[in-house]
């Protein structure tokens, strides 16, 4: 499977992103302000691409989540190329009677086998849950 996209400059730091046809996505360094950084880009990859899975992992084992967010912490090498050395994902699930081993297998699975930006990384990943019982 051949994923495309383009990246386009338009002034100082900042550039115009389009994968595909999908929906254009500015990017800026940390000092333009404009948008989130190429490497900020990276975490929220990260962080949609595994709440994706738990969410769909959940889903098949008939679970009634009701609420989801991803809060996600990156740690860089100082010298460069700067890459994430540790990167820590919390899940926090709000649900009537989730079930913790059902969370856990969901973010063991998007961890090991499901997703692709994790994999992608040369970091180690720790990963921590809530359940917010409603």
């Amino acid at each position: 499977m051949t994923v495309k996209a383009q990246l386009k400059w338009t002034d100082g730091m900042q550039f115009i992103a389009r994968a595909g046809k999908g929906p254009a996505v500015v990017l800026d360094s940390g000092e333009g302000g404009s948008g989130p950084s190429p490497m900020e880009m990276v975490l929220m990859g990260v962080a949609g691409c595994s709440a994706i899975d738990v969410i769909m992992i959940m889903e098949k084992k008939r679970t009634q989540v009701t609420g989801f967010q991803d809060n996600i912490t990156g740690e860089r090498a100082e010298e460069y190329p700067k890459r994430y050395t540790d990167v820590h994902i919390e899940f926090v699930l709000h649900g009537k009677g989730l079930k913790p081993k059902a969370v856990e297998q969901a973010i063991q699975l998007s961890e090991t086998k499901y997703c692709g930006a994790m994999a992608s990384l040369n970091a180690d990943f720790k990963t921590t849950y809530r359940i917010v019982d409603e």
